[in-house]
């Protein structure tokens, strides 16, 4: 992996939230890309739960300032870096008020999901593609983890697909257990077309569940990493029928040999 350029963009990630499956591995996947060379930039939503002071989170004035267009809303962006001191590895922030100032992640007290976490979605893919924009930096792959990042594999193919910082990154995304029951806002598609995308290609987010953010993700990727033992039969069927590069589930211990020769072999091919 030495010298590419690795975007890891993440819905969760230690030490900032708890440990679970998706915040665990979108720490132990840049960590090993860094020390076998390459270069890396990891993203994440700044949740109001993450404690800005224990973990020197900063706002970068120059990446800020920017409005981006939400459902004909403008919603200012704001980014904020961290570094995780023992491996030296620097986390961008995106944040905004109305969408990341409370203090909680998906759901609320009783456990219902917020109902604009479609909006808190497109917000995200939309602030961290205009970001890597301002960064000037090119990735050679653009590693997704989470379903509130689902939505940047569509994003970078449809409504950024004649930015040309991007044109020659491939982009993975890793599937995780279901995350979450229930749906999102109905009103998603219409958001998501309301950026010019048809909702032909979209039309499984008609019914804006997990595995249906997750077969859109897939849809919009070069490759696909099982990163659970057990997958719907539902989104593995569907990752199956696309004929792309799949790699299968593996430990945490053997994920790092797996993980360099599956982006070496498969992915940059």
């Amino acid at each position: 992996m030495n010298g590419k350029k690795i975007l890891f963009v993440s819905s969760e990630l230690v030490p900032y939230l708890p440990e679970n499956p998706v915040s665990l591995m979108s720490y132990e996947a840049p960590r090993m890309v860094n020390s076998n060379g390459g270069q890396i930039r990891i993203f994440m939503p700044r949740y109001g739960n993450i404690n800005e002071r224990r973990h020197q989170l900063h706002e970068v004035i120059r990446l800020s300032g920017m409005n981006l267009v939400i459902n004909d809303m403008d919603m200012p962006l704001i980014i904020k870096v961290a570094s995780i001191p023992k491996e030296r590895i620097q986390v961008y922030f995106i944040d905004n008020e109305e969408y990341f100032k409370r203090k909680a992640t998906f759901t609320d007290g009783e456990g219902n999901l917020f109902p604009d976490n479609d909006e808190r979605a497109i917000f995200f893919a939309k602030g961290v593609v205009e970001t890597v924009k301002k960064l000037n930096w090119s990735p050679d792959i653009i590693h997704v983890h989470g379903w509130m990042a689902s939505l940047l594999p569509l994003y970078l193919r449809e409504y950024y697909a004649d930015e040309p910082l991007f044109a020659d990154s491939k982009i993975v995304t890793s599937i995780y257990n279901k995350s979450f029951e229930g749906e999102l806002d109905t009103e998603m598609i219409n958001k998501i077309a309301f950026d010019g995308i048809e909702k032909e290609q979209i039309s499984s987010l008609s019914t804006p569940d997990y595995n249906n953010l997750l077969k859109v993700a897939a849809d919009y990727s070069d490759a696909i990493i099982l990163a659970a033992e057990e997958v719907s039969e539902d989104l593995k069927s569907h990752i199956d029928n696309l004929s792309k590069p799949v790699l299968p589930y593996v430990s945490l211990q053997e994920a790092e040999e797996a993980y360099t020769n599956f982006y070496k072999t498969e992915v940059l091919k």
